[in-house]
């Protein structure tokens, strides 16, 4: 934060300590409350950000022209953050499926039960490491493709801090057991409020850069970026809508019951995925991906049809994952049939992403980051058109509550999220800090094979251990009664439990080696010829121009 002014040290402090003041409120008035905790959560949390803010007072102003140049260092810290969200992520994740396999792998203690373990995995990966990768490539793409600096050198650190401010909040959370009790388990409701304050502005801040841009075109990327902040952002405020029991407790009522509430849920969830976890990662894809290549996009048209398709039909899915429920007939029947529409603007975005590596596919072979990001596109194909295929009715009396969902889910997740953001992150890590190359393109190769076989072996296992489950589960004997029991189910799952723990290890792996190899990059890596980074002439032209049709 050293790169700050005097008045913008100011402002952040301020900033700060009100957030410290509102721990100190929570510890306060939650005595005996796990609200009060969480405000202790708040307090060390604020406290950490304080000392390192009041480091940077005695640092001169900045002495350079900063309309100059870009603002990265959020980026920078943001990409750090990622990965160390990662490890951390994806080891509650392995701890969690070894539970699976060997039910004895936990404490006697409440916080290290399988139900409040599994949301720290999720949320860690999702919103720690998926949230953070989001954010600080955004704030890189917009700069870059809009030839404009952030406006703003307080509001990008604000929304970095905050948002993982509201991720220590969940997950400090989940381990006291401090949920909304919803299929997806959400935090209460202070920290619901946090994130709502954080993403409005997230969202003044793009609009902000954008409203500034030397560029007329607002590049595709910029498209899928603002339709995951914006869409998010009413996800949220309208799923997590609640009554608080007390304002000096935790506990609070949601807005909906019964089937009216388990629409809203799985229309946030559904779309979650949709805004979240699709549309932030195609904004990295269509950025990184013919920057990586050196080729332009295959074809502007095409990401036209996707984004439209994408924003128009996922807002209508949710309601496949209802099949069989008390849900009206008609609306278990729009959300499969919009399903299955959606395989047009999915396939368009993996197919445009393929065709963009023609003429570029010997990179593919030499290059593992770009690989990263090819492979990830092939699993955004192949995981979209399994999701089309689950939401028809038959296919989810088959597919629901078996370990095929979770396949599926781990398929998006670890194929084309979490590959497409290790792909971008290895593109940017030169880029951020003016490195001649990474520090070991081996570790990047090793990485690659690593993420790549734990994904295979982990969404084999649960193909299998689902489709077993569910022709165990409805066998029937000559009797007309259940043939197998649940337990003889469970016991025909443990070896595929097994094998998703050994993929998850290998993933795991992955991931620590891709920090290692960031912070070896950092640290040891010369840095090359400094350049002007900011091109204000005409002459400039965008990382990626959409071939002209």
């Amino acid at each position: 934060m050293s790169s700050l002014t005097a008045t913008e040290r100011s402002r952040a402090f301020m900033i700060t300590m009100t957030v410290l003041l509102g721990g100190l409120v929570m510890a306060a008035v939650g005595h005996g409350d796990p609200i009060g905790m969480q405000g202790w959560v708040v307090i060390l949390f604020t406290a950490v950000v304080g000392v390192v803010l009041l480091k940077s007072f005695d640092a001169p102003d900045p002495v350079e022209d900063r309309s100059a140049s870009y603002y990265d260092d959020p980026t920078r810290v943001g990409i750090i953050i990622a990965l160390i969200w990662a490890v951390i992520g994806m080891g509650v994740g392995l701890w969690v499926a070894s539970m699976l396999a060997w039910p004895n792998l936990r404490f006697d203690a409440a916080w290290s039960s399988f139900g409040r373990v599994r949301p720290v995995h999720t949320s860690g990966v999702i919103f720690g490491f998926g949230g953070n990768a989001l954010i600080a490539t955004s704030f890189h793409i917009m700069q870059r493709t809009s030839r404009a600096r952030m406006p703003n050198q307080v509001l990008p650190w604000f929304v970095l801090i905050g948002f993982n401010l509201f991720c220590v909040i969940a997950a400090s959370g989940y381990l006291m057991g401090i949920t909304q009790s919803k299929e997806y388990a959400e935090p209460e409701w202070y920290a619901d409020l946090w994130l709502v304050v954080v993403w409005v502005a997230y969202f003044i801040l793009y609009m902000r850069t954008l409203a500034r841009r030397n560029e007329p075109h607002i590049y595709v990327a910029n498209w899928y970026y603002l339709a995951f902040i914006l869409v998010v952002a009413v996800l949220h405020i309208v799923n997590n809508l609640a009554i608080p029991a007390s304002l000096t407790g935790a506990k609070s009522y949601s807005a909906f019951a019964g089937v009216q509430d388990a629409m809203t849920q799985w229309w946030y969830g559904h779309n979650a995925v949709a805004f979240f976890l699709t549309s932030g990662f195609l904004g990295m894809l269509y950025y990184f991906l013919p920057k990586r290549a050196g080729r332009p996009i295959y074809s502007y048209r095409l990401s036209i049809l996707s984004f439209w398709g994408i924003v128009f039909f996922y807002i209508w899915a949710g309601s496949h994952h209802l099949h069989y429920t008390a849900l009206p007939h008609w609306v278990q029947t729009l959300g499969m049939t919009f399903s299955v529409m959606l395989l047009v603007p999915s396939w368009a975005s993996a197919g445009n992403a393929l065709m963009t590596l023609n003429g570029a596919w010997h990179k593919v072979r030499d290059d593992a980051t770009l690989r990263f990001m090819m492979v990830a596109a092939v699993f955004y194909g192949l995981s979209t058109f399994e999701g089309s295929f689950m939401a028809i009715r038959p296919v989810n009396g088959l597919s629901h509550y078996t370990d095929w969902t979770v396949g599926h889910v781990h398929a998006g997740a670890m194929g084309w999220v979490a590959l497409i953001s290790f792909g971008s992150i290895y593109a940017l890590t030169p880029v951020l800090w003016r490195r001649e190359a990474m520090y070991s393109w081996k570790a990047v190769e090793l990485h690659f094979w690593l993420a790549l076989s734990g994904t295979v072996i982990y969404v084999f296992a649960m193909w299998n251990s689902g489709i077993i489950q569910g022709l165990m589960w409805r066998t029937y004997g000559e009797t007309g009664t259940l043939k197998y029991s649940f337990l003889e189910s469970m016991i025909a799952m443990h070896p595929y439990y097994v094998a998703r723990a050994l993929g998850g290890l290998l993933f795991l792996a992955g991931a620590c080696v891709g920090l290692w190899n960031v912070l070896m990059t950092v640290r040891h890596m010369p840095r090359h010829a400094p350049e002007r980074d900011y091109p204000t002439s005409s002459e400039a032209t965008e990382p990626a121009v959409p071939a002209a049709e």
